[in-house]
């Protein structure tokens, strides 16, 4: 019987092909945008996951996300490296200054100042010269994306064809010289800005003076240290907020998700790769079942059992729903393999499969439940009426 239900599933080659195409389409379609939503989302909190080093990011209460900067006293950081459980403490200068091109070019440019001494949140992978190359005068490293896309030298100081920005070209922050020693990989931001990093006591002259200067504070425990207590302690003494790494992303996370119509975009998306598959794979699977009716009554007729009759159709559901899955996950994972991670926000996690796989076994299992009932409502007599 599991052969035959097999040869009746792949003898109808039009509505077989018919119902795979929309099964995968449905995937396809469920699968990308979640990918492509988790890796937006994903993008928010990019420094976060570039900075290991830190225990704790303590920011001020107001702050509602990352780049949400509500700079700090200077005092506060002596502050919190007196506070017992905390090994070490070091500012971090986070903003968005304008940076002069020597073609004239200007370019909004996000500027991250780190501890001069120890260089903690320096750039996650170095590709060109070394972290330690900051603390040479006038030092600046820069995001490789931003070397051949915003900071492209159109009209190079040496002459010649337009090439990438690359290791001695010089910089203008804020009529300030800058000068190139580094080219690092940062992880993308959610607003894209081209991404440089230098010390914190240079990010500082080169952005326009304020009072407070101090965008965050990074801390480390001491080995043993209770977090929680910590985190009060430093709440107490100072008035401000502390995370940790985990949920300062989440955070951010929550702000957008709340505050942006992205989650009511991408889901709307999401739920009409649903509806696709419901329209075209279920609809094809329930006519594909009332038009085998005649068999499955002559099967009915010469003695096949109810249950045999509900496992042909089980078996053609799961496999088309198996085959239909396959291609639109395998689809989607061609998709994120060829098109450029810069332009397009593309992050594929282990639970994005599961949410379409349940998707396609919902839909699978649905046309297959009322063309069950159908079978199971089928009187033999009716096949040979007629």
């Amino acid at each position: 019987m599991p052969i035959f239900a097999l040869k009746m599933l792949f003898g109808d080659s039009a509505r077989f092909y018919g119902i795979l195409l929309g099964l995968a389409f449905s995937t396809l379609l469920i699968s990308q945008q979640a990918s492509i939503f988790v890796g937006l989302m994903s993008r928010t909190f990019g420094f976060v996951t570039d900075t290991p080093q830190p225990d704790l990011w303590i920011v001020d209460p107001a702050q509602r996300f990352l780049d949400d900067n509500k700079p700090l006293r200077s005092t506060s950081v002596q502050r919190v490296r007196s506070t017992e459980g905390i090994e070490w403490a070091v500012p971090l200068f986070k903003g968005l200054l304008v940076v002069n091109l020597p073609d004239g070019k200007r370019q909004m440019t996000q500027v991250i100042g780190i501890d001069d001494a120890s260089l903690i949140a320096g750039p996650p992978f170095m590709l060109e010269g070394s972290l330690t190359d900051l603390r040479k005068p006038d030092a600046i490293i820069v995001d490789e994306r931003a070397t051949r896309r915003e900071f492209k030298m159109n009209l190079p100081p040496e002459g010649g064809d337009p090439r990438p920005l690359r290791v001695g070209d010089t910089l203008e922050l804020n009529e300030r010289r800058a000068e190139v020693v580094g080219i690092c990989k940062a992880t993308q931001t959610f607003q894209s800005q081209p991404v440089i990093y230098t010390t914190y006591n240079r990010a500082t002259q080169y952005a326009p003076r304020e009072r407070r200067m101090v965008t965050m504070i990074l801390a480390g425990l001491t080995p043993g240290a209770n977090a929680s207590e910590v985190i009060a302690t430093v709440e107490q003494r100072t008035g401000l907020l502390s995370y940790t790494g985990e949920e300062f992303a989440e955070k951010t996370v929550g702000y957008w998700m709340r505050e942006t119509g992205i989650p009511i975009n991408f889901g709307t998306a999401i739920l009409l790769g649903f509806f696709v598959g419901v329209a075209v794979a279920g609809q094809m699977f329930y006519n594909f079942v009332l038009d085998n009716l005649k068999y499955f009554g002559a099967m009915k007729a010469m003695g096949a059992s109810r249950g045999t009759l509900l496992g042909m159709v089980f078996l053609q559901a799961a496999t088309i729903a198996i085959l239909g899955f396959g291609i639109g996950i395998g689809m989607t994972s061609v998709f994120g393999l060829t098109v450029p991670g810069e332009r397009l926000a593309f992050r594929m996690t282990w639970q994005i499969p599961l949410i379409a796989a349940a998707a396609v076994t919902i839909i699978c299992t649905a046309s297959a439940a009322v063309g069950m009932w159908r079978v199971l409502r089928l009187d033999p007599a009716d096949v040979f009426k007629g």
